[in-house]
């Protein structure tokens, strides 16, 4: 098919009839109407010609350039060292490329990227310059304000307390502010932006999968970190995708995007630890009148403890009695007293156990084990700085939730505390350390509270769950209900608790409690 235009056709053209070569007056309007400026000197820069664009671009009129040096276009601001570089590489016969800031007739100024030849004869001397050069000043402007945005977004970005982080579709850490780097620095153990990723995936698997796969936006998801002896820490993190056309030049005609992910992540430790410390102010309060619940429930128990056995006695030897007399009994005055005494024990008994405060039935939700250990060690802060313990709190780093009683958890891990403390306080023991710690095992979430005390004897590992059995002395508070209870406690969330006998350096209380399969 023959092209509608021969001149834009691929096919080689022939050559003109007339000659094989182009006539000197081709070539002199072609340079007369190229779209870049192109001006002729001689040696001294004297102007010799200048074509229709350097006239336009400059505001010269031809009778006002010709004869005249090129250094009326000069403002005078372009650096000396910029000419002996252009006059230098002429010298040498080469030619010279370079940014000159020019002044037009109207004494405006433009930046010209001008590129200056020597024109050599056959014996290879330099007979003219051969200038050409255009007005660059919008594009120098365009280049200058995409550059000073970059500069202000970057300072913005870098100066700004949230961490950000940008990863390509392999999870590769494309860009980071310093607050991420130093949020690295705290939170994994290599300090590196990519462990901080890695571990930011894992918390933020289902929000993080939706923005990867389908580009949706995510924001304030929160997690916690908690971080042993440090305060935990909260971070509201935020999703999105960023699309970018492809830069590369075979795609120009056909553009596709790439899809990157940015993450942004605010640090609120100080608000939640802010909200933390009311509500343990709070806290207190209902632990202290839990406790003294629990105390007056011990204490009733205790006194039917002790009551039921006379009452039994009573009544094992009123039916002894009753047998030794047979028709006699009735009129027996002794058997009549025991009669009187045991329907009267029976019901002390009965007013005793009707007296017991009633637990509140709790309901079970999604609990974070690390945060009612935490808390009950800064309930207990006061216990442990006057006793000279030393806490060594590991926590994991990520913890899956246990279902049951918030509430009682909370007071089962008070009440191992406290029993370490109690241990610790006796005066021959001279190392005072606590070491609690928290892990994933064999599926369970598993608790240790390991005191340096004088420990548990083997014999007295299994006694010490049963109630009202204390290895105190019989000097010290306590009425021996603290491990039963806790016993009481695990088994209604399904779990085990038992005595490390394997540890001998003091006592280890060992928990473990089955996690919510949702997290």
């Amino acid at each position: 098919m023959t092209p509608a235009n021969p001149t834009l056709s691929n096919e080689p053209q022939a050559p003109h009839a007339e000659s094989d070569e182009l006539l000197p007056e081709i070539f002199r309007q072609t340079v007369e109407h190229a779209p870049i400026a192109i001006s002729i000197t001689d040696l001294k820069a004297n102007i010799l010609y200048a074509n229709r664009a350097f006239r336009t671009i400059t505001g010269y009129g031809s009778e006002e350039v010709l004869g005249k040096n090129e250094s009326i276009l000069s403002n005078g601001t372009t650096p000396r060292l910029v000419y002996q570089a252009l006059w230098g590489r002429l010298a040498q016969k080469k030619p010279w490329s370079g940014v000159l800031v020019n002044r037009r007739k109207d004494k405006t100024l433009y930046l010209a990227e001008l590129t200056v030849a020597p024109v050599l004869n056959e014996a290879g001397e330099t007979i003219y310059y051969l200038g050409m050069h255009r007005d660059t000043s919008e594009l120098h402007e365009l280049e200058q304000r995409v550059n000073n945005q970059r500069l202000m977004i970057e300072a913005v970005v870098n100066a700004a307390p949230a961490a950000m982080v940008v990863l390509d579709r392999q999870h590769r850490v494309m860009l980071s502010n310093p607050s991420f780097c130093r949020l690295a620095r705290d939170l994994v153990e290599d300090g590196s932006s990519e462990s901080l990723v890695a571990l930011l995936r894992e918390n933020l698997a289902a929000p993080f999968e939706t923005l990867e796969n389908q580009g949706s936006a995510f924001s304030g998801k929160e997690i916690s970190f908690d971080l042993g002896g440090r305060s935990p820490r909260w971070l509201s993190c935020h999703g999105r995708a960023i699309h970018i056309e492809n830069e590369q030049a075979h795609v120009f005609f056909a553009p596709t995007e790439e899809r990157y992910l940015l993450l942004t992540i605010n640090d609120i430790s100080e608000l939640r630890q802010k909200q933390q410390d009311s509500r343990l102010n709070a806290l207190k309060a209902l632990m202290a009148e839990e406790e003294l619940l629990e105390g007056m429930r011990e204490t009733f128990n205790a006194a039917i403890h002790r009551l039921q056995g006379p009452v039994n006695l009573i009544s094992a030897a009123m039916r002894m009695l009753e047998r030794r007399l047979g028709d006699k009994a009735g009129n027996d005055p002794v058997l009549s007293a025991m009669r009187e005494a045991s329907t009267a024990g029976m019901e002390a008994l009965e007013n005793l156990s009707g007296s017991i405060p009633v637990r509140m039935a709790e309901s079970k939700m999604p609990v974070n084990l690390n945060q009612l250990i935490r808390e009950v060690i800064t309930l207990c802060t006061d216990q442990l700085l006057a006793q000279g313990i030393v806490v060594d709190w590991q926590p994991a780093l990520r913890l899956p939730w246990v279902m049951g009683g918030e509430s009682s958890l909370r007071s089962m891990i008070k009440h191992l505390v406290d029993n370490a403390i109690e241990s610790m306080s006796q005066n021959q023991v001279s190392r005072r350390e606590l070491f609690i710690s928290t892990r994933v095992e064999n599926h369970l979430v598993r608790m240790e509270i390991t005191d340096s005390g004088p420990g548990i004897p083997p014999d007295l590992v299994l006694k010490v769950f049963e109630p009202f059995f204390s290895t105190k002395p019989p000097h010290r508070v306590g009425r021996g209900m603290g491990l039963p209870v806790v016993q009481e406690i695990v088994a209604k969330h399904a779990g085990m608790v038992h005595v490390d006998t394997d540890y001998r350096e003091g006592c280890r209380i060992v928990v473990e409690l089955p996690f919510s399969a949702s997290t």
